[in-house]
């Protein structure tokens, strides 16, 4: 597989030079001290960059949760049993969920995309079914993905966000033992000892953390030969990781921003860059989550992230928490005085 076709190009590239720096003498002529909003400007230069406006404006942002069961699972590395995937899709749905609340709050479209839940559920509002498979396998013993179901999987999510609006996506996922594909991409992709990857994920004891752990390694050891960003992801699972890089590889070609979650999320941001490097300058990074292996994906990426809460929740509330924050750097940008217009005296 290769994404050359569709090479997605350095945010300078597409632009005028001069945009970047109109920018940031937009930000630094608001009527405040050079630099005290802090990390907000930063973001404002962000969004402006990634819409290509010196008065960026958000629209129809999408919340895309993509759920999937891993066969990993049976394995014991996580605290639920795989029944709660398909469980917390209907409540998700049900709009009970801590998503469900966010996005309402916030008015954020959210769709449900089952990308291989091993369950079948009704059709309905808010559900895209794009199954390719009841579960990946067990990565212990085969390949979670073939390099066909990978693919596929990549291409669904692609497909999927080009039948979305706006300009805008956040993402999301649930899936019992994606931490264990996050930690495992992770681990190959950066060249770090599995431990060090390896969190708790739904709220493991020691004893069950360290069995975890144990069987991150089995499976890292059986899958020596998958090293490219691909074989791993097709070795590693899950479904609803593969569908996330397809969407955020055609949301980054569309230059749209990237609200990106917590580790799960930022596992699929990690894959789409090895194979697409541009793909990091569409992203915000919501927060920094509880989950282990978060601190030493986000520096392998780079990120600065918005928030540090504490959170391990996944389902894409993170990047729901920190969405007021990219609209209040928008409305700053477009709205806040200047020196010049309010007749205020700038620092000397």
């Amino acid at each position: 597989m290769t994404m050359a076709e569709h090479l997605i190009p350095d945010i300078a590239s597409l632009q005028d030079l001069t945009l970047a720096t109109a920018l940031q003498a937009r930000i630094d002529g608001k009527t405040k001290p050079l630099g005290a909003l802090g990390q907000l400007e930063t973001l404002m230069l962000r969004l402006g960059l990634i819409l290509g406006s010196e008065t960026p404006q958000l629209k129809s942002p999408q919340m895309m949760v993509f759920a999937g069961d891993h066969g990993l699972a049976r394995r014991g590395v996580s605290a639920y049993p795989s029944d709660v995937t398909w469980q917390m899709v209907e409540n998700f749905l049900a709009g009970g969920a801590a998503i469900s609340v966010l996005a309402r709050q916030h008015g954020l479209a959210l769709s449900v995309v089952d990308a291989g839940v091993a369950h079948d559920f009704a059709p309905r509002e808010g559900l895209i079914i794009a199954k390719i498979a009841h579960g990946t396998r067990d990565a212990s013993a085969e390949a979670a993905m073939s390099i066909d179901q990978c693919a596929t999987a990549i291409a669904a999510g692609k497909n999927l966000l080009r039948s979305k609006p706006g300009n805008a996506l956040l993402l999301g996922e649930m899936g019992i033992g994606n931490t264990s594909s996050a930690a495992l991409l992770l681990a190959r992709l950066q060249g770090l000892p599995v431990a060090d990857c390896t969190g708790r994920g739904t709220g493991l004891d020691d004893a069950a953390l360290a069995r975890k752990v144990a069987v991150l390694q089995e499976v890292l050891d059986l899958h020596a030969e998958a090293q490219a960003p691909l074989q791993a992801l097709a070795a590693f699972g899950g479904f609803e990781i593969a569908m996330m890089v397809g969407a955020v590889l055609q949301a980054a070609l569309e230059r749209r921003v990237i609200v990106v979650d917590g580790f799960i999320a930022s596992s699929a941001v990690l894959v789409a860059a090895r194979l697409q490097p541009a793909v990091l300058e569409r992203c915000i990074f919501a927060h920094r989550s509880n989950e282990n292996g978060h601190r030493l994906m986000l520096e392998a990426l780079q990120a600065e992230p918005l928030l540090d809460l504490g959170l391990r929740l996944g389902e894409g509330s993170g990047a729901a928490l920190a969405w007021p924050l990219l609209e209040s750097a928008c409305k700053i940008l477009a709205d806040m005085a200047s020196f010049a217009s309010a007749g205020v005296s700038e620092q000397r």
